[in-house]
Parts: structure tokens; C-alpha cells; sequence
């Protein structure tokens, strides 16, 4: 029996690190829309100052020394990537799910000005 698309996906992920099939957030959306995780998209239109909920893959993570500490991370979902904004303190307090995790959820304020757009993290999930 051939495996599945998911199957496949895991597959290319454990021995690549990447996929050229289905990004793996689409085989999960059914389960992270009951835990309220928003896709990038839906937080593309929140208003600045909500507080959003996000999740997505991990594909930066900067630490800049100008930063004092704080930890920016771009994570990425089946619709597009969002920036999160992690102070000093919370990157101390979760910082195995700052430096660690994989799949990231986050729960925070959303902000944009200017078209720039990020979520600042009050609390991170490892998923």
C-alpha cells in the first residue's frame, strides 16, 4: 500500500528537512482551528492591538546582540509566514519552546503599523 500524502511529507521532512509536496500545517488546519491557531492570512487582518493566536513551522530564529536579548522568529503556515516578537523575559521563561521547538504555537497581541505586521508572544506552545 503506498503511503499517504502526510505519510510522504514526514517522510521528505525526517530525511531532507523540507518538502517540495503539500506544506504540513493543510493536514493539520482542522485540528489547529479547534485549538483557535489562526492561519497567516487571518492575522494579516486583525487590528492592531488584538490579541491572536498563531502556530506554524519554525524557519528563523535571530537573537541579535543589538536586541538585548530579544528573540525574533518567522514562522511559517500553508498560507504564508508571521513575525513574532519575543521579549527578554519570556524567551527565559520558555526558552526550551524559543530555541527548541519545531512546530510553534503562540498566543500574544497582534501589532501593525505601517504595514509591518507581527504577533509579540505572551505564551508559546510546543505542538
Amino acid at each position: 500500500m503506498p503511503p499517504s500524502d502526510a505519510e510522504e511529507v514526514l517522510a521528505d521532512y525526517r530525511h531532507l528537512g523540507l518538502t517540495l509536496g503539500r506544506q504540513p500545517l493543510t493536514f493539520m488546519r482542522k485540528r489547529l482551528h479547534a485549538m483557535r491557531l489562526m492561519t497567516a492570512q487571518v492575522l494579516t487582518h486583525y487590528d492592531n492591538g488584538r490579541l491572536a493566536r498563531g502556530c506554524g513551522i519554525v524557519i528563523v530564529r535571530q537573537r541579535p546582540e543589538t536586541a538585548k536579548g530579544t528573540v525574533f522568529i518567522t514562522l511559517e503556515d500553508e498560507i504564508g509566514n508571521v513575525n513574532v516578537i519575543v521579549w527578554p523575559g519570556l524567551v527565559e521563561e520558555q526558552r526550551r519552546e524559543v530555541m527548541g521547538t519545531a512546530l510553534l504555537g503562540m498566543h500574544g497581541q497582534w501589532q501593525t503599523a505601517n504595514s509591518v505586521r507581527h504577533l509579540v508572544a505572551k505564551r508559546l506552545v510546543d505542538l
